[in-house]
């Protein structure tokens, strides 16, 4: 038993000096709250001020080409005196510091401050009307900060808990990966089109994943691009009843951003989709880009059905998945040994 114990005694020893000389952090506790969540830290009277307001409008602002009204975050406000080591643990902190003595006005950005993985903003400002101006001059990425945040836990845990047979079938189509978690189901898959989803008795959540030849002379324009969608959708999902099937909502116009990521230049596409002769609906947001040899255009589409529920999380949950992509470069690396 001694021996054992020495050992045991060693080996502690060793890892002990081993996280020195690699500056290992300690472990941090896993974050709390709902995903969309975010815990404002402000004082009572700047919350109910024009500051509050502002705030409002940028966190709390209507999520765009939803079906109905939800706010792009739930946010929770806690006083200073109120943050107490419990809240320290949330997802998503943004801590306004306002105070005479600030001399540095601006947005601090951390993360895993207190829990893993967390995302912390700091407001710092010399008053109220100060920290306005600092607000909307950094608003996007503070929304970008917290929304970066959420898909970076969304595609964890897809990895951590991956259909990987799912991503093999994307790559022998497209030449890249998209990856899904357990759920998600194949239902149909063609030269040109796969239909992945996670379907539950009410919600549906779907990926479509599709590429045609790069001839159009505005591959990337709006019109084209749900000219093409429209195309696809109605050769391969049908409704459930004759003479139906998916199609783009006419009734509220798409909306495209050009965007980059990962170093993939793609257009962003958002919009509301329905069944044709039919009741059923929902949002759908795509990216368009070029095929690595430019020879075709791939759509990665993220779509929710829920009519029960709200939709805002459920199609940031799908919509995550579509950053998950990466190229397959197996085959750049063969070229490169020859």
């Amino acid at each position: 038993m001694k021996r054992i114990s020495r050992i045991a005694i060693c080996a502690m020893t060793l890892v002990s000096a081993f996280a020195c000389r690699n500056n290992t952090k300690p472990l941090l506790p896993n974050v709390s709250g709902k995903a969309g969540e975010v815990i404002v830290v402000i004082g009572k009277d700047n919350w109910e001020g024009n500051l509050g307001n502002e705030i409002g409008s940028l966190l709390a602002r209507d999520c765009e080409y939803l079906p109905q009204r939800e706010p792009l975050y739930s946010l929770v406000n806690l006083s200073p005196a109120a943050f107490s080591d419990m809240f320290k643990l949330h997802r998503n902190i943004v801590i306004f510091n306002i105070d005479s003595t600030v001399t540095k006005q601006g947005v601090v950005y951390r993360t895993d401050v207190w829990a893993h993985p967390q995302c912390v903003i700091q407001v710092n400002a010399s008053c109220a009307d100060s920290a306005v101006v600092v607000l909307n001059r950094n608003g996007e990425n503070i929304t970008g900060a917290i929304e970066q945040a959420e898909r970076n836990r969304v595609i964890a845990n897809t990895l951590l808990y991956e259909e990987s047979k799912l991503a093999d079938v994307v790559d022998k189509m497209i030449g890249g990966k998209v990856h899904f978690p357990i759920g998600y189901t194949l239902k149909k898959v063609t030269d040109d089109f796969i239909w992945i989803a996670d379907e539950k008795q009410y919600t549906t959540q779907g990926i479509f994943i599709y590429k045609y030849p790069a001839t159009d002379e505005q591959p990337f324009s709006e019109e084209n691009i749900i000219s093409r969608r429209n195309a696809f959708l109605k050769e391969y999902v049908p409704g459930m009843l004759d003479n139906t099937y998916m199609t783009t909502s006419v009734f509220v116009k798409p909306g495209i951003k050009f965007l980059k990521y990962h170093d993939l230049d793609f257009v962003e596409t958002r919009g509301l989709w329905e069944v044709y002769n039919d009741f059923m609906g929902g949002p759908f947001v795509s990216h368009s880009f070029y095929s690595k040899d430019g020879k075709d255009i791939i759509v990665l589409e993220a779509w929710v059905y829920a009519p029960k529920y709200d939709k805002r999380q459920y199609l940031r949950q799908t919509e995550s998945l579509l950053y998950s992509f990466e190229w397959d470069n197996s085959g750049d690396d063969d070229n490169s040994d020859k």
